[in-house]
């Protein structure tokens, strides 16, 4: 079997036939974690929807464990091949409670969620309260369990820090490496706390207005920190630096031009 659970080639993705990201080609392995990184609107949440098939494929292609992703109509296929989404609104029922929202995991047997109690013992004593009650950090447990129980092949989260207390997503971000190193499931991960994310992380790619500019080990990453900050202000920071040059060079590609409308 195949380490690559995840490849995108050339993907153009987006809304109303504008391209958002444009040209991005990435691989998630099994076992490994895998930081997408960039500022607001880089195109980080529309490329989680891209694969998970909520938001349209334009041109290029993505493929999941050997399935070609379709361009229309494809988010009941993608959560068939094993793929959870847990998107920045951690997507609870508020009105129901935590075991009954730990029923609605696909790919659960027998309604059996004590396994999702096992890794996240805090949820035990809350099984019975309504999810719409419970703190953000609780939520964000209640959510990556769920998403647990369904038994990933591939494991998308988007922004598990966003709302919570600098204390509370520390203590959650070390959970993406363990679901990665004790399930072989493959991770992507969007996170804004670059550091905390790069910690975890076996690689990263880092996306500036829908564009890649800048992919590489974490550790290395980490060491060169002034790369992922020039990232963040923008293309025009990147022009003058060598390393970031070197990267372009690297792909040795010409962009193709971005796909035009086109009829369904």
């Amino acid at each position: 079997m195949s380490d690559r659970v995840l490849t995108l080639d050339g993907m153009y993705a987006g809304y109303d036939n504008v391209a958002v990201v444009r040209d991005l080609s990435l691989y998630v392995d099994r076992g490994e974690v895998v930081a997408l990184l960039g500022p607001n609107g880089a195109g980080k949440t529309t490329t989680l929807g891209a694969i998970s098939g909520i938001v349209r494929l334009l041109e290029g292609s993505i493929d999941i464990l050997g399935h070609p992703v379709p361009k229309l109509r494809s988010a009941y296929l993608v959560a068939q091949w094993g793929v959870v989404h847990v998107p920045e609104k951690r997507g609870l029922l508020f009105q129901l409670t935590v075991d009954e929202n730990l029923k609605l995991a696909p790919r659960l047997e027998s309604g059996n969620t004590d396994e999702a109690y096992e890794l996240f013992p805090a949820l035990k004593p809350l099984r019975g309260r309504l999810a719409g009650t419970m703190s953000g950090g609780e939520q964000q447990m209640l959510a990556l369990a769920r998403g647990l129980l369904a038994q990933p092949d591939l494991l998308m989260v988007d922004e598990m820090s966003l709302g919570l207390a600098p204390v509370i997503y520390e203590d959650l971000m070390p959970l993406v490496r363990r679901v990665a190193d004790e399930t072989d499931a493959a991770v992507l991960l969007v996170e804004q706390h670059t550091d905390l994310a790069l910690a975890q992380a076996d690689r990263a790619y880092v996306l500036s207005h829908g564009d890649l500019v800048l992919e590489g080990d974490a550790a290395d990453l980490l060491k060169d920190r002034h790369l992922i900050d020039e990232a963040y202000l923008g293309a025009e920071a990147l022009e003058d630096d060598p390393a970031v040059a070197e990267f372009e060079a690297s792909r040795a590609v010409d962009r193709p031009e971005p796909p035009t409308a086109a009829e369904d």
